[in-house]
């Protein structure tokens, strides 16, 4: 399997899936820090992809989905984007609805 097979695999087996830098108990960056938290306060169940363990899907994720950063926050297969976007989600309340529709159609 190809790593660009492996990251499609990932964004289309999971209803929510996060590339961040490190896990959710134990983030390495602060933008992946906030994103877990905005995720964690909508009681969202996600599956996280740590790219600092996988130097092939840090290198390729960017490629796959057209946005330079991380972490990246894919819902239903759909990039929503980064920890800005996720922030502003969330304080919109809109990621909470997003994450319940994730479910709702898993």
């Amino acid at each position: 399997m190809t790593v660009m097979e492996r990251i499609r695999s990932e964004v289309e087996g999971h209803p929510i899936v996060l590339f961040m830098k490190g896990t959710p108990t134990f983030p390495m960056c602060g933008f992946s820090s906030r994103t877990v938290q905005a995720l964690k306060a909508c009681g969202a169940p996600f599956r996280a992809v740590n790219v600092l363990e996988d130097p092939e899907v840090r290198a390729h994720l960017p490629r796959y989905s057209n946005w330079p950063t991380f972490p990246q926050l894919f819902i239903r297969g759909e990039l929503i984007g980064g920890c800005d976007i996720a922030l502003e989600l969330h304080a919109q309340g809109e990621l909470a609805r997003m994450v319940a529709d994730a479910y709702k159609a898993a």
